[in-house]
């Protein structure tokens, strides 16, 4: 099994460092970025795009929920899970779309947890070559098969939900099936 490629950003060192010992005694993932300025973790999150995300809420300048938004503004849709001391946020973690919200000190098993059912929420997707969507349907594509809403992929690409509706439609049309299920056995490896 591929190992998933993560990013961490905590603007306390001592909080990644910690982080980090304990994902690689998991053996399931390869770091490949850290960073303690959520402002320069925008840029390096959008350049070296990482599946999962793991992220403090409290940071200077920027909160967790802002760097999440910005990532997302630019058509990135990693996995994020919120690590953090405090455990008001989880309700707004939640509605933010966070795949996993876990408190500090962080327990290996949660961490164990929530990397699994990372990998067993991924499935890996392929559209044909030969079908002739447009930039903006295939991100609708991608979205879709990632179970979002067409409300909530209308949020996210700042176009209306008929819009995205109407994306959708022309997908069915041109790949030649009769529903997104149906597109999904076409899609899956």
């Amino acid at each position: 099994m591929s190992k998933i490629k993560c990013f961490l950003l905590d603007d306390q060192i001592n909080s990644i460092e910690r982080l980090k010992s304990l994902l690689y005694q998991t053996d399931h993932v390869e770091v490949i970025g850290e960073l303690c300025d959520p402002e320069k973790a925008i840029d390096l999150i959008l350049q070296q795009k990482p599946e999962l995300v793991f992220i403090d809420v409290e940071m200077p300048r920027m909160s967790g929920f802002d760097v999440v938004q910005e990532i997302r503004k630019n058509l990135f849709f990693p996995k994020f899970i919120f690590v953090t001391a405090y455990d008001q946020y989880a309700i707004k973690a939640i509605r933010a779309g966070a795949f996993d919200y876990i408190l500090k000190p962080i327990d290996i098993d949660d961490l164990r947890d929530a990397l699994d059912r990372f990998q067993n929420s991924q499935k890996k997707y392929h559209i044909p070559k030969d079908c002739c969507l447009s930039e903006r349907e295939k991100e609708v594509v991608e979205l879709v098969l990632d179970g979002k809403t067409s409300k909530e992929i209308g949020e996210f690409l700042n176009l209306s939900k008929h819009t995205i509706d109407s994306h959708r439609r022309n997908i069915l049309d041109k790949t030649n099936v009769k529903s997104f299920q149906d597109l999904i056995r076409v899609t899956v490896e």
